[in-house]
């Protein structure tokens, strides 16, 4: 087996690295505790390629697989210190703009893509529901076809970038009897007569992501604005998820390793007892752990995506990574205020602001009881 990277993948890590560091770290401790979205940053991460990573080139992308991808959104975790926006790049580009690259007609791709990808647009996605939860097909929100265009009505919850989204890919019912497979994908863009989003919530992490309500009432949109053909949005929430649950959580690799340069150079520098935190056992091991838990979660991410790159359904790899992604976050993130002490734990350090990053991790895209359902079930249980 060959782990090594190409001079390509290399260059594009150190290239997205820079840039991060130099140019989407002003104020971000400002902009967590405003809970501000970083629209200056977002431009400069469209006019770097970020937005449009793994979109196809005609349409401004870079046209990347996912092993690449996923590559760059790890630098882009280990460079920028503000998670929020580096998830709502992720959500935007695998939950929005991959959907409408692989199920979109041409003339909706020519429309969108472009001004997605250089940032001129923002992307969002709505499924979940108050009532569904986790049940992402139970769906109370419907799309009647009337003509040429579909009536949407419904609510959604927790829709990522909501409030500042130029187009949203939604997901309804449109026969309603026929469960998961009567669910169809639709691109909804702002201004559009019926669209309502609600006020930003207050989160506890991942501050700078702003995150929404959304609601449909008589809500007219194009039959062309459909992704694929009518009742295939399981497909097109399934092939999403593939991208979001592999790639996205890539940006929490790059948080760990940048985590773990912290605490070691903390630990190095810092002396108890006439010695270094770092010759304490009990911190050393501490320590061995966080890069233990890291180096497992990325060689089972990486593993997942180069499966998908050959065209693998890689169902059970994509949730083992997700669910060892997120869960080592979280864990890492009570180490480092653990080394750090009473200085972890004072918000302008920013340490503890990483755990709280990491929290919602085990529960987006799919708790850590989905994934465990799924990883049940591939192996015949």
């Amino acid at each position: 087996m060959n782990f090594d990277w190409t001079a390509e993948q290399e260059e594009l890590y150190q290239r997205v690295l820079g840039f991060a560091r130099a140019e989407l770290n002003h104020e971000v401790r400002e902009r967590e505790r405003e809970h501000r979205f970083g629209a200056a940053e977002w431009r400069r991460c469209g006019a770097f390629g970020l937005l449009g990573l793994s979109a196809p080139e005609r349409h401004r992308g870079l046209g990347l697989g996912a092993l690449t991808t996923a590559r760059a959104i790890e630098a882009l975790g280990a460079g920028c210190e503000d998670m929020g926006l580096v998830f709502s790049i992720s959500a935007h580009l695998f939950a929005c703009v991959m959907p409408i690259a692989q199920y979109g007609g041409e003339a909706l791709r020519e429309r969108v893509l472009a001004r997605l990808c250089s940032g001129e647009w923002i992307g969002a996605n709505a499924i979940t529901e108050p009532e569904a939860g986790s049940d992402v097909y139970a769906l109370r929100a419907t799309a009647v076809r009337d003509g040429d265009t579909y009536v949407l009505d419904g609510t959604k919850t927790y829709v990522t970038n909501g409030p500042v989204a130029d187009c949203i890919v939604v997901y309804a019912s449109t026969q309603p009897a026929h469960g998961y497979l009567g669910v169809s994908a639709f691109v909804v863009e702002q201004g559009t007569p019926g669209l309502s989003l609600g006020q930003p919530f207050v989160k506890m992490g991942l501050t700078t992501s702003p995150t929404s309500s959304l609601y449909l009432q008589g809500c007219r949109v194009p039959a062309s604005h459909r992704l694929g053909q009518e009742g295939q949005g399981a497909a097109v929430f399934t092939a999403s998820m593939r991208w979001e649950r592999s790639c996205l959580f890539a940006g929490y690799l790059g948080a760990m390793e940048r985590q773990l340069e912290r605490v070691i150079a903390f630990a190095r520098e810092r002396r108890q007892f006439r010695k270094t935190l770092g010759q304490h056992q009990a911190i050393a091991h501490r320590i061995a752990d966080m890069k233990l838990r890291l180096e497992s979660a990325r060689l089972l991410l990486y593993r997942a995506c180069w499966l998908i790159d050959r065209n693998d359904e890689a169902a059970l790899e994509v949730s083992l990574a997700k669910l060892a992604v997120s869960e080592a976050a979280i864990r890492s993130g009570l180490d480092a205020i653990q080394i750090h002490g009473g200085l972890g734990y004072i918000a302008d350090s920013g340490v503890e602001q990483m755990l709280r990053d990491a929290i919602p991790a085990t529960i987006f895209s799919g708790t850590s009881e989905i994934q465990r359902d799924i990883i049940a079930r591939r192996l015949g249980l």
